[in-house]
């Protein structure tokens, strides 16, 4: 059995979000091919993610110091303990469905503000003298993107998708090839071809999200 993590960016309602109702879609199917698979539920919008800030830094930096976390304000124990649970959450997990918009040309902040929680120093990657080397080897991943234009092509420059596979690539997560939702605003009356079609490739991706089959 796996646990996926299904981290959902839009802090839109699922039926208009097109991101997250495609990836819903690939989430059914990877029910009905994997049941065993426990499907676990993040909307980055209904959370309170631990922002990295002045205290934060100035609390690890009292820990780093030998400061004893028990004698840390309990405000900042509160905060530390939240941040450190996301972050063992993503350890924790084997695959991440990650469903975010576009929106000017970057990811939503939460999925930033997420991403700072999961991408910790000795923890999801550490330094050798080689570099930085991820520790998340034996995981899967795959992004479902929903542009407004389009930018698959490479023509336009958005900087959301590479951000996002690089980083999961950076801790060692193989990803699957993203699933565009794109091209609904410069061509609505094209929505419905464009949901079936990303509709379809997340079905088909579902067949390869374990590891036997991406490995092979």
């Amino acid at each position: 059995m796996s646990t996926i993590l299904f981290i959902k960016s839009s802090p839109l309602p699922e039926p208009h979000s097109r991101s997250t109702r495609v990836a819903r879609a690939f989430l059914e199917e990877c029910k009905r091919r994997y049941p065993e698979d426990n499907i676990v539920e993040l909307d980055l919008y209904d959370m309170k993610i631990p922002l990295i800030d002045a205290a934060l830094l100035n609390a690890w930096g009292q820990l780093r110091s030998g400061t004893s976390f028990d004698k840390l304000d309990k405000q900042l124990q509160d905060k530390l303990g939240k941040f450190d649970a996301l972050t063992q959450q993503f350890i924790d997990a084997d695959k991440y469905v990650i469903a975010s918009p576009l929106w000017n040309l970057g990811v939503p902040p939460m999925l930033k503000a997420y991403f700072d929680t999961v991408a910790v120093a000795g923890k999801t990657f550490h330094y050798t003298e080689h570099g930085a080397e991820g520790l998340l080897n034996n995981k899967l991943g795959i992004h479902f993107h929903g542009t407004g234009g389009v930018y698959s092509d490479g023509v336009q420059m958005a900087y959301a998708d590479p951000f996002i596979k690089g980083l999961l690539t950076f801790l060692g997560v193989k990803v699957l090839p993203t699933i565009y939702v794109e091209g609904i605003d410069s061509a609505p009356h094209m929505e419905d071809e464009i949901i079936n079609k990303a509709t379809s490739e997340a079905i088909e991706a579902a067949s390869h999200f374990n590891f036997d089959k991406f490995s092979s």
